[in-house]
């Protein structure tokens, strides 16, 4: 905790970057594997030692549409199997944590004993089932995951309304998705315990995350997915494309197997929901959701030990008397659209069309595991790969010799092992793949044989093994053939050196260290979250700003304009009239709270905007308060005209050539416009293209540095979507001690302001004005206080006086150009310049009477944070009940 003299932070050698902890992480895991090994062989008669290492190791929820067993009933009882499939192998090496897998039976158990008996007999696997209703599972998982997502993320496109299978439409698909989803986070939140990391895998969880921090917003929650992630072009198709992205952003880290899918979903998130993408990832009103890659692997001791087994040895002995004096190719493949299996035959038929010397000599070996065969689109595939086998067979094979075998049928663990220990070359032409398991399965098998992997570029596993394969596009048949010819002839040389790349990273990047990496990047995720948290200012207490404001005699109110007293922005596209975004409006129900404070003798309300004067006025002309057009460079009362509070000697030459850039930009920018004001220009590309406004306005900057301001005194202010240049020192916080001293004379005050409300969506460059404010605070605080109120970040709160101010923020009150562009302003001159000294000292501010509040920026100076123009509505009108 801070300030303990015995906290770690102040230990030397203290890890304090992400770098820096996750490495000492893996030193202190290493070490206590190592260390309670040799303490387990030592103490193997007592099992307390083995007792306690088991509950030293963290909870891990793994939370999957399926078990990793499969239940068959039989009279009252419950046999398990365990289940096939990529992230069951991956997962069964795992033994780094205490680990709970959360998932779907599979069955529908609609009666309570049944559903009571199952769950006793999967408690000894460590399962714990999900029951759902059988419409709602059948509309789940064979309507919105199979028929809808399964289909987009391999880029097959979605199906037609007319065209869904079994299932009735797209709106009920969803729902029954949604209806799943709680199900799984009700079983969650049921076996949840404080600490607990949760694990969600795959597209049929999407909505997960979302509602797991719902119910625990302090929940460790991960979300990783096993197939590709399209690019923003085919995501954008998906009718529900925004929710499933904001629901995975509700975790604290999202996983992918390569850079591509996590590019993809990045893109995705910037060009659908309009959120900033980073490096670490997503960012959305400072909450960061880190988007990471975890290429998962297998453990390969697994299949190296099962080499060593004697049934194994018997059967690799049989396989290679049955294929002796034959090359083996090798395919091993569910039966599905995306594995590409006829076009790996045809580019078979292919090379033996080229090679006749080959026939006779090399033999295609295709096992495909048959899957979802009550779809006719599988079972048209499977007709198409028979028609195709038996074409070929007819025409390169003999009565001795068949060139293509081909089993629809699944392997036992043990055959599968013997199978890729004699295979030559193995083929994997998948059309789109998230990861691909088998060329990991088949490289760790191949100590002795040293084969060849042939491996397709569309699938998640070229990324990792790509130094020893050979990359093909398996659309391209004559390619595919060629690289059979290619590893074929291969010398052993190349065979060696290309299988030692294999092997190294397959046997280094394990499913143990995949997980063990995903869980301490989830704990660092949560650390990092929690560091950032501390900077992002508190909520607002609008009760006791309120109350506040009633206990005050002489208030100033400085509010801003955009974000803050308008309606949210949104996304052109979304909400689909630019002109109507263009033109910022007060909120209608903003207006009679504000009149009522804008009536009250003791109030003083100043807008404060970046906005020109004509804006202002449109809006508050009505309205009895003070405006500040352009960052406080323009001043008037509603009632009077306009004035100039801006430095002296200032230029504005440069004004054409930086007009010549932005009109450049936005000519090259479709849906970016820029704003020419009296004292600084706007570029704004809020509306274009989120990654091309970006790269736009990266070379928009580096042209205005090289080009027509690299010489002059200006300051370019970068916001969310816009750049600004404007003279240096123009800022809110350099106006505010001006605007103060001409109110204080106009209005003839005598009493101190004793209460200051400052909010607003300012920029960065802008938040100087909260710190004007902080220095006005008394130096000393009492020992107590009646009615404070508490204040962030170490502010020390103010008794009964108030030190007078020890520093003066005003401007050199001299001589002020009096042309602005094409405007004439009559400067202030003689009683009315001297009056600008005025402002701060007549402030008499304690600490619980200022607030400064952030509007939905959560990275910023201010002390505290309100989150929407909404909640600026319920403060304004709680402050106008007291008037």
């Amino acid at each position: 905790m801070p300030g303990n003299k015995y906290s770690s932070s102040n230990l030397p050698g203290t890890p304090r970057t992400r770098l820096e902890r996750l490495l000492r992480e893996r030193e202190l895991k290493r070490f206590s594997r190592d260390f309670n090994e040799g303490e387990g062989a030592r103490t193997s008669h007592d099992g307390g030692a083995r007792q306690d290492f088991q509950a030293s190791k963290q909870r891990l929820l793994v939370v999957a549409n399926r078990l990793p067993v499969s239940a068959v009933k039989h009279g009252d009882s419950w046999q398990l199997e365990m289940s096939a499939g990529g992230l069951v192998s991956a997962l069964l090496g795992v033994t780094e944590f205490d680990t709970r897998w959360i998932g779907w039976a599979g069955i529908n158990v609609p009666d309570e004993s049944g559903q009571k008996t199952l769950t006793e007999a999967l408690a000894a696997k460590n399962c714990i089932p999900v029951f759902i209703e059988e419409e709602i599972a059948h509309q789940y998982y064979n309507g919105y995951c199979n028929n809808t997502l399964w289909p987009l993320f391999h880029y097959l496109g979605l199906p037609q309304e007319d065209h869904l299978a079994t299932t009735r439409n797209f709106k009920s698909q969803f729902e029954a998705y949604t209806k799943a989803n709680q199900c799984f986070a009700d079983v969650v939140s049921k076996h949840y315990e404080e600490g607990d990391a949760v694990w969600c895998h795959d597209y049929h969880l999407m909505f997960l995350p979302k509602y797991l921090k719902e119910r625990n917003s302090d929940m460790k929650v991960g979300w990783f997915l096993h197939t590709p992630f399209p690019s923003s072009e085919i995501h954008r198709m998906l009718p529900s494309r925004s929710e499933l992205l904001k629901s995975v952003l509700s975790a604290d880290l999202v996983g992918f197997h390569t850079y591509d899918y996590a590019r993809h979903f990045v893109s995705a998130c910037t060009r659908i929901l309009g959120l900033e993408g980073t490096p670490e990832g997503v960012e959305d009103q400072g909450k960061l959701t880190r988007v990471a890659v975890f290429p998962v692997g297998i453990d390969p001791d697994r299949f190296i030990q099962a080499l060593e087994l004697p049934q194994v040895k018997d059967i690799v002995k049989e396989l290679k008397q049955r294929f002796a004096g034959y090359k083996v190719l090798l395919g091993v493949d569910r039966l599905d659209m995306i594995k590409g299996i006829p076009q790996k035959i045809l580019a078979f038929e292919k090379f033996l069309e080229e090679n006749p010397d080959w026939r006779h000599k090399v033999v295609l070996l295709q096992i495909a595991v048959p899957t979802r065969t009550h779809v006719l689109k599988y079972k048209q595939l499977t007709s198409q790969v028979h028609e195709i086998v038996g074409r070929i067979n007819g025409r390169f094979g003999s009565f001795s010799s068949v060139p293509i075998h081909h089993l629809d049928c699944t392997l036992d663990f043990h055959t599968l092992c013997a199978i890729y220990a004699i295979t030559d070359v193995a083929l994997v032409t998948s059309l789109r793949d998230g990861m691909n398991l088998v060329s990991y399965e088949f490289v760790a098998c191949q100590a002795a044989n040293k084969g060849v992997l042939i491996l397709s570029e569309f699938a998640g596993a070229a990324q990792s093994l790509g130094a020893g394969a050979i990359l093909v596009n398996p659309w391209n048949v004559a390619e595919v053939a060629s690289s059979i010819g290619y590893a074929l002839n291969m010398s052993a040389d190349e065979r060696e050196k290309r299988h030692h790349h294999n092997f190294l990273h397959v046997t280094t990047h394990t499913s143990q260290g995949w997980a063990e990496t995903f869980v301490s990047e989830l704990n660092e995720t949560i650390v990092e979250a929690q560091l950032r948290s501390r900077q992002i200012p508190p909520p607002l207490p609008i009760e006791a700003a309120v109350d506040r404001y009633a206990c005050s005699n002489n208030r100033l109110l400085i509010l801003g304009f955009d974000a803050t007293l308008t309606e949210p922005l949104d996304a052109l596209w979304r909400k689909g009239n630019q002109i109507k975004e263009l033109k910022h409006k007060i909120r209608s129900d903003l207006r009679e709270p504000l009149r009522k404070l804008c009536d009250d003798p003791k109030t003083t309300v100043l807008v404060l905007s970046g906005s020109n004067r004509n804006a202002l006025d449109n809006n508050f002309g009505d309205f009895n308060l003070w405006l500040a057009a352009e960052n406080g460079i323009f001043l008037r009362a509603t009632m009077g005209e306009w004035m100039m509070t801006m430095p002296e000697n200032t230029s504005m030459d440069w004004v054409d050539s930086v007009k010549h850039v932005f009109e450049y930009f936005t000519q090259r920018t479709p849906r970016s416009h820029f704003e020419l004001r009296e004292t600084s220009l706007i570029w704004d590309y809020r509306y274009s293209d989120a990654e091309f406004g970006r790269l736009q306005a990266r070379d928009l900057l580096m042209h205005l540095w090289t080009g027509p301001i690299s010489n002059l005194s200006l300051d370019v202010v970068q916001g969310s979507q816009s750049i600004e240049v404007r003279s240096v020192g123009v800022t809110k916080g350099a106006a505010i001690d001006r605007i103060l001293g001409e109110i204080v004379h106009n209005k003839g005050m005598k009493e101190p302001i004793d209460y200051v409300l400052c909010m607003g969506h300012f920029l960065a460059k802008d938040e100087d004005i909260y710190s004007y404010f902080e220095l006005m605070l008394p130096s000393e605080t009492p020992t107590s206080s009646s009615s404070q109120v508490p204040t962030p970040f170490g502010t020390p709160t103010a008794g009964s006086s108030a030190a007078p101010l020890k520093k003066q923020h005003s401007l050199s009150p001299g001589k002020k150009s009096s042309f602005i562009g094409d405007s004439m302003l009559d400067p202030m001159m003689g009683a009315d310049r001297m009056s600008l000294l005025e402002g701060s000292s007549l402030i008499n501010l304690q600490a619980e009477n200022y607030f400064s509040c952030s509007v939905a920026r959560k990275r910023s100076k201010s002390r505290y944070l309100l989150r929407s123009s909404d909640e600026v509505l319920e403060l304004l009108r709680g402050m106008a009940n007291h008037c």
